[in-house]
């Protein structure tokens, strides 16, 4: 069967057969039994392809990633993992919002600390001012979920209280351009930090505040799918949130 997206990919950016087999160094017969008997290459020249053409290499040649590659390349998406929240260190969430250039994201129940830094906050409307995608999620303070929440780490009604006291903290961005803010009514296994294609993934654990909990620092490699799993995740909560009235 021809592998119609690898040819269709190639028309998409202009690059002929033989310009494709020079870039990648094999013969352009090669490459042309790529397309017509639909034949996956070896995986050197998978992941050659797919970064010439940039597209993942999983949409040209699906079927060839096993899920051994498939484990690997995800593992390869860990940087490193904090055995608590407060381990991490102050400047790396402030590196993970000031490299984004297209979408910040916070999914959380409250994310107090981060609002409560008046640098980080302002970071943000900066970020919304040049043109950077910023969306937060905090948890609804009204919801059942929340409640069970601040139940479950021994709180109570401190947790929408929290809440409440974020949205007044990040008063001074709301409104502005580029910055939208949501209330979901969501069980959270996992706070989401996001910028870009690095993500900041805060476990949570039944009765362990969050700040205590471990957190995962990924960056999103070809043929992982960690990163997207925790992305999709975040866009399914959003979906479903409704908007903060500025």
């Amino acid at each position: 069967m021809a592998n119609e997206r690898l040819r269709a990919a190639l028309l998409e950016r202009g690059v002929s057969i033989a310009e494709l087999a020079t870039a990648i160094q094999v013969d352009p017969k090669t490459v042309e039994r790529w397309i017509t008997k639909g034949r996956a290459p070896y995986r050197k020249h998978r992941y050659a392809v797919a970064a010439h053409l940039g597209v993942d290499e999983s949409y040209l040649w699906p079927e060839a990633l096993t899920r051994e590659q498939v484990a690997s390349a995800s593992e390869s998406e860990i940087i490193t993992v904090y055995p608590h929240r407060w381990a991490v260190p102050r400047d790396a969430w402030g590196r993970l919002f000031a490299s984004a250039t297209q979408e910040i994201g916070v999914l959380v129940y409250s994310g107090l600390f981060l609002a409560d830094d008046a640098g980080i906050v302002r970071m943000l409307g900066e970020k919304a001012a040049a043109g950077v995608r910023v969306r937060i999620l905090l948890g609804d303070p009204d919801s059942p979920e929340v409640a069970q929440r601040g139940a479950d780490e021994g709180i109570d009604d401190g947790m929408a209280a929290k809440i409440r006291n974020v949205l007044v903290l990040y008063r001074p961005i709301r409104g502005r351009e580029g910055v939208e803010i949501r209330l979901h009514r969501t069980v959270l296994y996992n706070s989401i930090y996001r910028g870009d294609d690095q993500l900041l993934v805060n476990t949570h654990v039944y009765g362990v505040p969050a700040g205590n909990a471990p957190v995962l620092h990924l960056r999103k490699v070809l043929g992982g799918d960690m990163v997207a799993t925790y992305v999709d995740s975040f866009e399914r909560v959003w979906e479903q949130a409704t908007p903060v009235e500025s």
